[in-house]
């Protein structure tokens, strides 16, 4: 009979045939295996199942009941084992690959359980590169042909990374793309399961490259998410009309509200949309229709944007929308918003004002008159304006020449110091 090696997933590791253990000691062994289990999901903090777990190990005749465990039930208890993390690290101090290390047949349940295997985070780096490659393509042979999603973190090149994952490129559904100093762009090519996309910038990478790996999407993509990066209406000039068309979803960071008709046009198919950054008053006045947007959501930063109107709602048509939420925008454009609700003739399902809009009591009753079956949803400090906040909290910390004088009038004997940026003007500085 064969036994497995504790450390058989270690990049090193190997499976060595020697004479089978007695059934007590086997039992033993696997209680060793549970406690080592237990600890490896404990931070999940289900109590429950620490309880059952003790529970287990108080009686010897329970003991040995997962050993006896049809496969189907253990498949079960394995999946529950797995960290909540959206991707996996392949360490041999969690699941799946502390299962595989507890005895001859959890390694064996585990090893073709493809669905423990689905998600992984993988990097590339100078260092180690064979070693992380072994373990990397040992997880991917291990997902069976189920749809992939992974998380790539790129210090280097895209290459190594790129090679590796060719034989299992049809398997990959949901991508993450973490640029951190890379020579050149993520091809996309060959892509074609691929449905949702992530790309978080850190470091100083030129967002040129990053942009020509946007620049021909999978047919299949429909979900882009791209909130770390920065892109103005000029920048989005650089793709082509086809480039996503066939998106559904998209989430984006604007410089400026001009980009969304730009976003608009580039994606016919739109259904949803999530826009953050800077929402300063749209300037291109050229009327927009789209009829497939149904939910759009933005959040505007109260500290760089402009007050005042948008004008967005002054040049849009939505005629299927159903979702709008705003947050950290300022004041809420009334009339504009009524006007566009008028002139659309969309079915509005929900309309949701988060922190930082401002909006009273008149023009959300106005809404409800126009659309009876409205749902209008007003979070406790959607009214709180920081702007406001600021010009107090300036006037507060603010001492005057005179104000200084009368406190030495006043006690002599006083100290007074300010410092030298004391007078400065947050208010100011950030318009």
């Amino acid at each position: 009979m064969q036994k497995s090696n504790s450390n058989v997933d270690s990049p090193v590791s190997a499976t060595t045939g020697e004479p089978q253990k007695p059934l007590n000691e086997t039992i033993v062994r696997e209680n060793s295996g549970l406690e080592k289990v237990r600890k490896g999901v404990f931070y999940r903090q289900r109590p429950p199942v620490e309880e059952r777990a003790n529970t287990a190990q108080s009686n010897t005749s329970r003991k040995a009941f997962s050993w006896h465990l049809p496969t189907e039930i253990l498949s079960e208890v394995f999946l529950y084992c797995l960290p909540q993390d959206e991707y996996l690290c392949p360490t041999p101090q969690a699941a799946p690959l502390l299962l595989t290390t507890i005895c001859r047949r959890w390694r064996e349940v585990a090893v073709g359980l493809p669905s423990l295997w689905c998600r992984l985070q993988m990097t590339a780096e100078h260092d180690n590169l064979e070693k992380r490659a072994l373990c990397y393509n040992l997880w991917l042979k291990r997902s069976g042909g189920c749809p992939l999603s992974l998380r790539l973190e790129c210090h280097t090149n895209w290459s190594e990374l790129q090679s590796l994952l060719q034989p299992y490129i049809q398997q990959i559904s949901s991508l993450k793309l973490d640029f951190f100093a890379c020579d050149g762009p993520f091809v996309m090519e060959g892509l074609h399961a691929l449905k949702e996309l992530t790309i978080h910038k850190y470091g100083f990478d030129p967002k040129s490259t990053i942009d020509r790996s946007l620049s021909n999407l999978p047919l299949n993509l429909r979900k882009l998410d791209i909130t770390s990066l920065l892109y103005s209406r000029k920048d989005l000039e650089f793709f082509t009309d086809s480039a996503w068309a066939r998106l559904t979803h998209v989430e984006i960071n604007v410089n400026g509200l001009d980009t969304f008709p730009r976003i608009l046009h580039l994606c016919p198919n739109l259904s949803s949309v999530v826009m953050i950054g800077i929402l300063d008053p749209i300037q291109t006045l050229e009327p927009v229709t789209h009829v497939n947007l149904q939910s759009l959501r933005m959040s505007g930063d109260v500290f760089l944007s402009s007050a005042g109107a948008l004008g967005l709602f002054d040049v849009l048509t939505l005629p299927n929308l159903r979702v709008v939420e705003a947050r950290n925008i300022g004041p809420w454009p009334h009339e504009e918003f009524k006007a566009f609700l008028m002139r659309s003739e969309c079915p509005l399902e929900s309309l949701i004002f988060g922190n930082a809009v401002h909006s009273t009591d008149q023009q959300r009753e106005e809404y409800a008159a126009l659309i009876p079956t409205l749902n209008l949803s007003v979070e406790p400090d959607s009214n709180f304006d920081m702007h406001e906040f600021l010009e107090d909290l300036g006037s507060e910390v603010d001492p005057t020449d005179q104000q200084q004088e009368d406190y030495v009038t006043l006690v002599p004997s006083f100290e007074f110091i300010i410092e030298p940026d004391s007078n400065f003007d947050i208010h100011q500085f950030l318009l």
